[in-house]
């Protein structure tokens, strides 16, 4: 007999102990890594200019720190791993930010909607705002996790430079300068194991807890056999059908899918159950985390040992 299924709230709950414990197994892979948002303070004059960013998300907020060298000082309000992007209420000093900031960076599509909140409720005048929905043209309802999109990260990669030229176009050429230095190096290792795994593993079926796993599996061209609806209501909170986890057992079980990949940041039972049945069927399991983890890695750093542990669990699923 099934245990009973949890409510929402225990769902989210579950979600907070869990990415704790992702914080725990994960650090010791990236740790003491940089932070996204630990330069000067903001408008040092040795430095020049200096544009104030604030990022909803730490691993946006990660780009736009390299990106903007010293001529940006970026804070991220979600920079804790414990913290539920999708229900995360705003402080007076986040406020406080915003409303201080000449660049605002926001993830959209209905992930981060407390800071289209924060936006509207502290106007300022000549602020620049980068909503990443609106622009990879993803809208509410879609999927909202951009930043596991190559191709989407790439056009932000584009847009932050471009906007900080706008802000500070007396040190355009340095802002060229960092993109150039983040996308030849500091992105290298990134961008490799992407084509590596594109190129190796197309085709190759896998299951997923989440649809944070989507638009990663769509970059690395990769096949998802998992429901959609299943993939959305896990990643919302809300109760997946019997009838679609009845149907992701029978793909475990007759191993039509070759790995496993997982949210280790919202591990609820159902979620639990599979990677429990996946491993019992000698199926690989890999996970990924929701926010930087640890809190300090840079965005590289973080989505490069993810992809290095789902390379190693699709070279041990197909041999190649």
């Amino acid at each position: 007999m099934r245990a009973p299924v949890p409510t929402t709230s225990a769902r989210r709950r579950a979600r907070r102990i869990a990415r704790g414990a992702a914080v725990l197994a994960f650090g010791a892979v990236v740790s003491g890594c940089s932070t996204a948002h630990s330069s000067a303070p903001w408008g040092d004059a040795a430095r020049g200019t200096v544009v104030k960013v604030v990022a909803a998300e730490n691993f946006w907020g990660s780009i736009a720190a390299q990106l903007g060298g010293r001529h940006a000082q970026v804070t991220s309000v979600i920079a804790n791993p414990d913290t539920d992007p999708h229900s995360y209420e705003p402080t007076a000093a986040d406020a406080r930010a915003v409303a201080d900031a000449q660049y605002v960076l926001v993830n959209g599509i209905g992930y981060d909607a407390w800071a289209d909140k924060l936006l509207a409720a502290n106007p300022a005048r000549g602020r620049a705002e980068l909503k990443v929905g609106d622009l990879v043209g993803v809208q509410p309802g879609g999927n909202p996790h951009r930043w596991y999109a190559p191709a989407d990260v790439q056009r932000v990669i584009e847009q932050i430079t471009a906007d900080y030229k706008r802000l500070d176009p007396a040190d355009a050429r340095y802002f060229d300068q960092q993109k150039q230095t983040f996308e030849t190096q500091s992105l290298a290792d990134y961008d490799h194991l992407v084509a590596k795994i594109r190129a190796t593993y197309a085709g190759t079926p896998i299951g997923a807890s989440e649809s944070i796993v989507s638009p990663l599996a769509e970059g690395l061209g990769l096949k998802l056999l998992t429901p959609a609806a299943f993939l959305g209501a896990m990643s919302e909170g809300a109760d997946p059908t019997a009838a679609d986890k009845a149907l992701i057992d029978r793909q475990i079980a007759a191993r039509q899918i070759k790995v496993y990949v997982y949210n280790s940041q919202n591990s609820t039972p159902d979620v639990v159950a599979q990677v429990n049945l996946a491993r019992a069927e000698g199926i690989p399991v890999a996970t990924v985390t929701e926010t930087l983890v640890p809190a300090n890695a840079t965005f590289q750093q973080w989505q490069t040992t993810q992809l290095l542990g789902l390379e190693k669990a699709l070279h041990q699923a197909t041999g190649r």
